[in-house]
């Protein structure tokens, strides 16, 4: 097959033929000022995300991780504290507690939207628990009044990993301005995503605002004037200044997205044994990805990827069953909902630049199989 027949994931490619010129200026601005660590172009780019998410502060930062980690070492969560979060979700988010000396603790999902559950949350609240982190999965928003509710009863810092959620709204609200505070990565197969690794912390908190930036640099508030201890991870220049350009046309390509999943919704409709997304809030969902559900997930995996359709899965292993979280001993069965949906999860081709033809070749790939196993 002709690697052009081939339909992308995700299209970076596509991304940036489309927005080239723009992206080619700002570029070539930051190598012609030489503000490659901090300068105008991060200030600029943290100026204008903290106002597209309605908070007040954004610090830019190394990537995704570090964001839920200087979060909790902000807050001051430590050895001995417990974080709830999903099981269902990146390593990413427990790798940040365990960086920050605390335990995560895993939390099943609803099997309708695979956010974390919040009557499960709740049973897992101990003396030691000291945040949670509910994980806006797929681009859209967990629903925040229960976990609101109980972060508030139980006095637990609320931190939004929206990772997965650029623009995500629910009730008037985007994603990162609802809990104390929220970290963002800008990985570049996000729906706002950098050329290399990027970022962010989004807060209304001014003093937890400046702690996470001393600590991403350094410890230091002066060049010379550490503080504290603290770390190097940093959004640079040239990766601020593609991101304001990007910024620029978030809106749109959101927009962009819903269209498709739009799509995807009328043509998978009558296929047997499918089952789409399930969408909480109109308008509100961003469709970073669009995950379908079947029975034979593998075989329709490889018989998508055999047609040229470039598929994957978000995400096949719960975190309980990851060989780095053997030593909690909570084998099979111990998440059930996770665990049945790890088994018939496929994340379908997915970016602004996907083409009606493209989603036709896709449903009909998958109208294929299935009707062949009914």
């Amino acid at each position: 097959m002709n690697s052009q027949d081939k339909i992308p994931l995700v299209d970076l490619v596509g991304q940036y033929h489309r927005y080239r010129e723009e992206l080619d200026a700002a570029i070539r601005g930051v190598l012609e000022t030489g503000a490659f660590i901090g300068g105008p172009a991060v200030a600029g780019f943290e100026k204008s995300f903290a106002e597209y998410c309605g908070t007040a502060h954004c610090i830019g930062v190394g990537n995704g991780t570090d964001a839920l980690y200087l979060i909790l070492r902000a807050l001051g969560v430590k050895a001995g504290d417990e974080v709830l979060l999903p099981v269902n979700t990146f390593i990413a988010t427990s790798e940040a507690v365990a960086m920050a000396g605390a335990k995560p603790v895993f939390v099943d999902v609803t099997p309708d939207t695979a956010l974390i559950d919040p009557a499960k949350a709740r049973a897992k609240v101990t003396a030691k628990t000291k945040a949670i982190i509910p994980v806006h999965l797929y681009g859209q928003l967990v629903p925040m009044g229960p976990i609101q509710a109980l972060a508030a009863e139980h006095g637990l810092h609320l931190i939004e990993d929206s990772a997965q959620a650029h623009g995500a709204e629910r009730d008037g609200r985007r994603a990162g301005s609802i809990g104390r505070a929220a970290g963002f990565s800008f990985y570049p197969g996000k729906n706002l995503g950098a050329y290399g690794d990027g970022g962010g912390v989004t807060t209304d908190d001014a003093e937890l605002a400046d702690k996470v930036r001393r600590i991403a640099n350094h410890g230091r508030a002066a060049k010379y004037g550490h503080d504290m201890e603290g770390v190097n991870s940093r959004l640079d220049g040239l990766q601020a200044a593609i991101l304001q350009v990007k910024l620029r046309h978030l809106d749109t390509a959101t927009k962009e997205r819903q269209a498709a999943a739009a799509r995807y919704d009328a043509l998978l409709a009558d296929i047997p044994g499918v089952t789409r997304p399930t969408v909480l809030t109109k308008g509100g969902h961003v469709f970073h990805l669009y995950v379908i559900e079947v029975d034979d997930r593998d075989g329709l995996s490889k018989h998508l990827n055999d047609s040229g359709a470039q598929c994957g899965v978000h995400y096949p292993i719960p975190l309980n069953l990851q060989p780095a979280y053997a030593h909690f001993e909570q084998g099979e069965g111990s998440y059930p909902v996770a665990e049945r949906l790890a088994k018939r999860i496929l994340s379908l081709p997915m970016s602004p630049e996907l083409t009606e033809a493209q989603q036709l070749r896709v449903a009909n790939a998958i109208r294929s199989f299935q009707e062949k196993r009914s």
